[in-house]
């Protein structure tokens, strides 16, 4: 399953593919953290997930053989926890999504969702646990709804 038809989420996160709008992962990974606020097309590509993303329809979905594919890619992993730390990293510098209601409580289940998916249940516990921390240490300003997606998506 080396082609890039075939498996786009796969080739994308390999480096070898891109994204619907023609970027490479690394593209995405050097975004400043005002396009990663501001854009709202890459997260479905750089945490994938086996459902339809309401935000984003026309993304691709995983399928049960790129999962697979993924967890055995070197390469894809690699880029996993790089954006694992890229998207710690912004939420760590800006308090954007430090509100009781925000869209990126979206993206943050779906990253947790996706980890447990690809990389394993510890990568997913490990990022939850981070923007735990980050709630905790603004106040807990973050709805109750979205916490527990959360824990959900952790598999706690």
């Amino acid at each position: 399953m080396s082609s890039s038809t075939a498996a786009p989420l796969l080739a994308f996160l390999a480096g070898t593919g891109r994204d619907g709008r023609g970027r490479l992962a690394a593209d995405v990974l050097d975004f400043s953290d005002e396009r990663l606020e501001e854009v709202h097309d890459y997260i479905q590509w750089l945490f994938p997930l086996p459902t339809r993303s309401g935000a984003q329809p026309g993304a691709p979905i995983l399928t049960q053989a790129e999962i697979d594919a993924i967890r055995a890619d070197g390469q894809a992993q690699d880029t996993l926890k790089r954006a694992s730390e890229r998207m710690l990293r912004f939420y760590r510098d800006t308090g954007w999504w430090l509100t009781t209601f925000d869209h990126n409580h979206l993206r943050i289940t779906r990253i947790i969702h996706s980890l447990r998916l690809l990389v394993g249940q510890s990568a997913a516990r490990r990022f939850h646990s981070a923007v735990l921390d980050m709630n905790a240490a603004a106040g807990s300003p973050v709805n109750a709804r979205s916490l527990a997606y959360w824990s959900e998506a952790a598999g706690s």
